[in-house]
């Protein structure tokens, strides 16, 4: 049962662990997990431990440095805090097999902090992975002949990913 008590704790907790993401205090976030696990349901991958975590950090950063993240609204359950809020970021680095295109984008997600008692367990992620890359793809001059390249490769990584 979820009391006033709990629920604060778990506030402290999601709140601290969001804005070290968004600070990119890696060991700070990976302290608010016993044992640290990510679910990207847009994209069917999974993170699960302190090194497959910190991969997933690194990766995420080379294609976003700028990250960050804006919430809208905190909800509690009975075994999670739910969060809306909006990712935002310019695509510099590569996105899996999509080439950077420069691109800002800014994106509505909700993430599912799930807990047993006071302990975070998961981070699962939901988003419109489309939303995402139309933002990245659409960003580019299609006008300017050099950017016809790299709309090709950005397009077919987009295929890839998906």
């Amino acid at each position: 049962m979820l009391t006033e008590e709990l629920r604060a704790t778990r506030d402290k907790i999601v709140r601290d662990h969001f804005q070290d993401e968004i600070d990119q205090q890696w060991d700070d976030v990976l302290s608010t997990f016993p044992h640290p696990r990510y679910e990207l349901i847009a994209t069917g991958d999974e993170y699960v431990g302190d090194a497959a975590v910190r991969g997933y950090y690194n990766s995420s950063r080379i294609a976003f440095p700028d990250q960050r993240g804006e919430i809208i609204q905190l909800r509690h359950s009975d075994d999670a805090v739910i969060v809306e809020f909006f990712l935002e970021g310019t695509h510099l680095g590569p996105f899996g097999a999509i080439p950077a295109t420069g691109s800002a984008f800014k994106v509505r997600m909700t993430a599912f902090f799930l807990f047993e008692g006071e302990e975070l367990t998961c981070e699962r992620i939901y988003f419109d992975v489309l939303t995402l890359l139309k933002q990245l793809i659409g960003g580019l001059n299609f006008k300017n002949p050099k950017n016809w390249w790299l709309l090709l490769r950005a397009a077919n990584g987009a295929r890839k990913e998906l």
